[in-house]
């Protein structure tokens, strides 16, 4: 298989989809890969150290999308990059379709076929190929709200830790998952007063064995969130309907009712953001100040560790990414139900149930599909 990487193009996105490790490992198996120029310059890897992987160096993301039985990418086509796509080719990257229309629109116009990594599944019911990038933006969500604290970026000008004799940040997480696991280890390191709200009993005992006595561990209803976010100097947004558009938990007269300065952090931007007032923001313009809060929404903040991103997510794609490669997309996912659960749109129809019902569109199984 022709296996093409283009460069990314989102604002201050340097990911890339393949290391040159993955690419050694492709054309191991007999693969030919073509990698745009620059497309991993961005994390130290040079166009020199593809070739030497056994890339082909090409210079414009046109070639890559007319060339590639396969793209991968790390982030969702934009507009022009759909525009390129052609029917029976493979896209597999993250899509993010349900908050997304116009997306989803182009990619079942295109006739490609777009396997996305955050519903891929493994047999824990986990989701392998977005834990890497939840685990990132867990822990900066920590670093990020801490900044943004700062007076001068708006914040009430409080340290999270505190420091001897003055009170530390109270942290509100809601969410007991993987990105607000990885945010509460990063604010109790910090010293911060921590509490995680969650809907699952049994998340919460998890949580309790892991943290201590250190963590509040609460369950989640209208009037815990109501309390403990009116009373928090930053909050966490870091929930998750798996393909879904994320539930608007946070209303906008809880932010009314905080304290001027505070801070929220919308991990689940991607999904459409789980605070009322909400909208996607850039690495380049990470924040806005809305009712007197200040909102940090960057919809791909592993981006801004883009190094460590791209290591950590093609440790978890690689394999699929094989798969897809040595049996071809259709062999694959029959094979590889978890790999199936990844199959978002078919040559014009939409085969992830979660987004068709967000978007207004027909569902067709991916098994359906796949047997035509």
């Amino acid at each position: 298989m022709l296996v093409g990487v283009p460069k990314e193009i989102k604002t201050l996105e340097f990911r890339v989809g393949l290391t040159t490790g993955s690419v050694e490992e492709l054309v191991h198996r007999g693969h030919q890969v073509i990698v745009q120029a620059g497309a991993g310059e961005g994390i130290g890897l040079s166009d020199d150290n593809y070739r030497a992987a056994g890339a082909e160096i090409v210079a414009s993301a046109v070639e890559i999308f007319a060339r590639a039985d396969m793209v991968v990418k790390v982030k969702e086509p934009q507009p022009e990059e759909c525009a390129l796509l052609r029917e029976g080719q493979v896209l597999f990257t993250y899509l993010h379709l349900a908050p997304d229309p116009r997306q989803a629109s182009l990619l079942k116009a295109s006739g490609c076929i777009a396997i996305a990594y955050e519903t891929v599944t493994d047999e824990n019911n986990g989701l392998p190929l977005l834990s890497p990038m939840s685990e990132v933006a867990g822990r900066m969500s920590i670093q990020a709200g801490a900044h943004a604290l700062e007076k001068h970026q708006g914040g009430s000008g409080m340290l999270l830790g505190g420091v001897p004799g003055v009170e530390a940040a109270r942290v509100v997480v809601i969410g007991g998952g993987v990105v607000g696991t990885n945010a509460i280890r990063m604010a109790m390191g910090m010293e911060a007063h921590v509490t995680v709200l969650d809907r699952s009993l049994k998340r919460l005992k998890e949580l309790d064995f892991q943290f201590g006595c250190m963590l509040n561990t609460i369950y989640s209803t209208r009037e815990a969130l109501w309390r403990h976010v009116t009373g928090a100097d930053l909050v966490i947004g870091a929930v998750l309907v798996p393909g879904a558009t994320a539930p608007k938990l946070v209303t906008r007269e809880m932010l009314r009712a905080m304290r001027p300065g505070s801070v929220v952090v919308d991990v689940a931007i991607d999904q459409g953001g789980c605070f009322e007032t909400s909208r996607p923001t850039t690495h380049l313009d990470p924040t806005y100040v809305e009712e007197g809060v200040v909102h940090y929404c960057v919809a791909n903040m592993p981006g801004g560790v883009a190094r460590t991103s791209t290591f950590a997510l093609n440790n978890a794609t690689l394999p699929f990414t094989l798969a897809l490669a040595d049996k071809g997309y259709r062999q694959a996912l029959r094979d590889d139900h978890h790999l199936r659960n990844g199959l978002n749109v078919h040559r014009g129809d939409i085969t992830y149930q979660a987004v068709a019902e967000a978007l207004g569109y027909d569902y067709r199984p991916a098994q359906d599909v796949l047997a035509d």
